[in-house]
């Protein structure tokens, strides 16, 4: 299957150029030429199947055309070696608790999943070695730096926001060493994505060494994210409340919610889609008044969402032609301020014994404020919530266990350099690599 720019200015490419190059010459994001419809058979018997094979049955329908069957299986049941579990958290309302990999994010799934199908395109080309740039508010970095930790001919530089990524997050890309550096950007994470983009443009850095990315702006990264919206549901079908689902998507860089717009495509009977913002609302703004105005970030207890300009909102656009009446008739939004998540998750760990973390607390009360009846409702908590210990234990006055795997991360010692904003600055650091 060819891919295409969404700016397109250029030629579709490959699955394996798409993946390797991250980001289209022409500064688009790549999507695929079509998308497969999965059969309704397919659909009759997803409640027996497990996690790894209904992945396998979506991946095949993305990748299958580029990548041998076995090749392509070895690769999604390596990166799924955990669960994703749905939990009742009232009636109708269900958390999909997508932290249980080995960083504790969601973004395990498609960090995981990149690093294996780009160590496989890299051997295929016979290279020795390829540059892999990401920016992070949280929980990408410590998703692809475990991911690519120590694999071959692979280096990985980390950007992130100085200051605004909670401790365990930044214990988790600092302290690895081996072919992990982490960068500490004097800026917000849109500096740091700026950084990432530029650098793909940049024809000395282009020269001097291969880049890729593994933000959400790569394929490789963002469509795997499709499995767990199946997971969910074949979950969902065990428990005969299948009709009428609802999702709700805490929603920063929205490459997490594109992926739950594909799988719909590809015939996941989703009922409708709430994307829930922080204070940092541009996609709520748009929804509101059809006009898309990024503006700079501003600092949440919902980290991960400070994205003042998501990237993916591009593919968002190209699935709906531009239209903003389809989008919003798909699509709707909410937005939260601290005050408001702070509160949403007191009161749930209090009525219900549920541990929310700040960007599960946006999905739920969003879900709970617009779910209609009849409906069944499934909103993503994104992030174990010991990640955000000191937040999350001032709010609900008792102190959060922290899982042996983060504690883990908690004793090394943090290793980073520290970089300006300046895009000259960071590709003069490159170019001494």
């Amino acid at each position: 299957m060819n891919y295409y720019s969404t700016n397109k200015n250029i030629s579709p490419a490959s699955l394996q150029k798409a993946v390797v190059d991250g980001l289209a010459g022409d500064r688009g994001l790549y999507m695929p030429e079509r998308i497969a419809v999965l059969p309704a058979s397919f659909f009759d018997e997803i409640d027996t199947l497990t996690f790894q094979e209904i992945s396998y049955r979506v991946a095949d329908a993305f990748f299958g055309e580029d990548i041998e069957p076995e090749t392509l299986r070895q690769i999604v049941y390596d990166t799924l070696n955990f669960d994703t579990p749905l939990v009742e958290v009232k009636e109708n309302i269900y958390s999909l608790e997508l932290f249980h990999g080995p960083t504790s994010a969601f973004k395990d799934v498609g960090g995981r999943f990149m690093a294996r199908i780009l160590g496989y395109f890299i051997k295929k080309q016979g290279q020795s070695e390829v540059n892999v740039l990401v920016a992070t508010s949280g929980d990408t970095g410590s998703a692809v730096a475990n991911g690519f930790l120590g694999v071959d001919g692979i280096k990985v530089y980390v950007l992130y926001p100085k200051g605004l990524v909670s401790d365990i997050q930044e214990k988790q890309f600092t302290t690895l060493g081996q072919n992990i550096t982490a960068l500490e950007v004097d800026g917000t994470f849109d500096d740091c994505q700026a950084l990432v983009k530029s650098s793909f443009m940049d024809a000395d850095l282009k020269a001097h060494m291969e880049l890729t990315s593994a933000n959400s702006i790569n394929v490789a990264r963002f469509l795997p994210q499709a499995f767990y919206y199946f997971y969910a549901y074949a979950q969902l079908k065990k428990l005969g409340k299948a009709d009428n689902m609802v999702v709700c998507v805490p929603s920063g860089n929205f490459g997490n919610i594109t992926a739950g717009l594909f799988a719909k495509r590809m015939g996941l009977p989703i009922q409708h889609f709430i994307a829930s913002n922080n204070r940092n609302d541009i996609f709520f703004s748009y929804l509101e008044t059809g006009e898309y105005k990024p503006r700079p970030s501003v600092s949440t207890i919902a980290n991960a969402m400070d994205v003042g300009d998501p990237s993916n909102f591009a593919r968002i656009l190209d699935l709906y032609d531009g239209s903003h009446e389809a989008i919003a008739a798909e699509i709707s939004g909410a937005r939260y301020d601290d005050a408001q998540i702070a509160e949403t998750l007191k009161s749930v760990y209090t009525e219900t014994g549920y541990l929310l973390d700040p960007h599960g607390a946006c999905g739920y009360r969003a879900l709970v404020e617009q779910i209609k009846p009849g409906q069944t409702g499934v909103f993503l908590e994104t992030a174990h919530p010991a990640k955000f210990k000191e937040t999350v234990s001032a709010i609900i006055g008792a102190e959060v266990e922290i899982p042996e795997k983060l504690q883990a991360f908690m004793k090394g010692t943090k290793l980073s350099v520290e970089m300006g904003k300046d895009f000259e600055g960071f590709k003069n650091y490159l170019l001494s690599k």
